[in-house]
């Protein structure tokens, strides 16, 4: 018995040396590697009004990390419960009806949150993706929910085979295609994508997103241009390494846009809360083991405002399904804008994480003519 025993040991350990070197080298030899600097990006769609903006206006914009459909109230996630190697009990992917329903959960808030939008920053949007059961998520948006706006898709996470959990091949997270959706009521002079800097180690960069920010420029007519940043920074970061990287490049880019007189909005999810916010102030006992950095206070002049609602949170951790009051949430999803553009609300708004594991917020501003 024990000479099998141990055959079968040595059979089952080569086996999965092997799979564990196939995995590296198909993950080598496909791995997308988007060139740094500046790639101009194509609008899947044009926007009905091609008028200049006025210097004046009240414009009212969206942030939302949609979650790629599989991360709504009922799902947990297994590489948040620490499931690189085996899920346990936990979700890789969730089932397909979950899916089918967070889309077209999606697709609803967005059709009537049109009728007072001007600018939606969507993070998480899916293009034939595993995890989403290839549901044409990206095409949904565009069509059903926002038809009426200009449209622009800046990938930033295409891996032909994420293996995780790697010692579950039948159960990987498989392909993936997803990126940073921007949509405008009016038509931009301008889109383009930024390769943001900073990397995973390998071999986790083969599988990790490759994280950009997505700049739309739209004229103003004083002559100058909004220009409105879509951003999604860098997730399991201890110590926010690669946010250090990140950030600079991200202020770089927002104070040269200003010092040229032109009006800056960025937004989006930056895995950071803003400076001063207690990243435990919703659920302060029950922070799970979880922690989140502080984008540093100095890091932008003082002049800039980071718009946030402190009263909603914007992110639940997925270790569990939702469980409102128990479930930790936390805010890492708000605005920072130049000091020519005025806050007149930022506001929140609380779905119970139906859909995804963010939540929307809200903002509305006047250009300072």
């Amino acid at each position: 018995m024990k000479p099998f025993f141990i055959r079968s040991l040595k059979v089952f350990l080569a086996v999965m040396l092997l799979y564990v070197a196939f995995v590296l080298g198909f993950g080598y030899y496909n791995d997308w590697q988007p060139a740094e600097g500046t790639e101009s990006l194509t609008l899947n769609q044009s926007a009905q009004n091609t008028q200049a903006i006025s210097a004046d206006s009240t414009l009212r914009f969206m942030i939302w990390n949609v979650g790629y459909g599989g991360l709504g109230s009922e799902s947990d996630f297994s590489y948040d419960d620490e499931g690189m190697l085996i899920s346990g009990s936990s979700m890789v992917r969730s089932p397909r009806d979950l899916v089918e329903k967070n889309v077209a959960g999606a697709v609803n808030f967005l059709k009537k949150s049109a009728l007072n939008t001007d600018f939606f920053l969507l993070q998480e949007v899916d293009v034939e993706s595993d995890r989403s059961y290839r549901i044409e998520q990206w095409s949904k948006y565009c069509q059903e929910a926002l038809p009426e706006f200009a449209a622009s898709l800046a990938m930033n996470y295409q891996c032909d085979r994420v293996p995780i959990p790697i010692l579950e091949p039948w159960n990987a997270l498989g392909k993936v295609r997803s990126g940073l959706g921007t949509f405008s009521r009016y038509q931009p002079s301008e889109a383009v994508r930024y390769q943001l800097p900073g990397h995973y180690p390998m071999p986790d960069r083969m599988f990790q997103l490759d994280r950009c920010a997505a700049l739309h420029r739209q004229r103003l007519s004083n002559g100058k241009d909004l220009v409105v940043i879509n951003i999604h920074n860098s997730a399991y970061d201890p110590g926010d390494k690669i946010k250090a990287i990140q950030l600079p490049f991200l202020r770089d880019l927002a104070l040269t846009e200003f010092q040229k007189g032109n009006y800056v909005v960025m937004g989006g999810d930056w895995n950071q809360c803003p400076p001063f916010f207690k990243f435990d102030s919703f659920i302060p006992a029950a922070a799970e083991g979880y922690s989140q950095g502080n984008i540093p206070d100095d890091f932008f002049p003082h002049e800039w405002v980071w718009a946030y609602d402190p009263t909603v949170p914007t992110n639940r951790k997925c270790r569990d399904p939702y469980e409102k009051g128990k479930t930790f949430e936390t805010l890492i999803d708000f605005y920072l804008v130049s000091p020519n553009v005025q806050v007149v609300s930022v506001k929140g708004v609380n779905m119970d994480f139906e859909f995804s594991d963010h939540q929307p917020v809200r903002m509305e501003v006047k250009l300072k003519s």
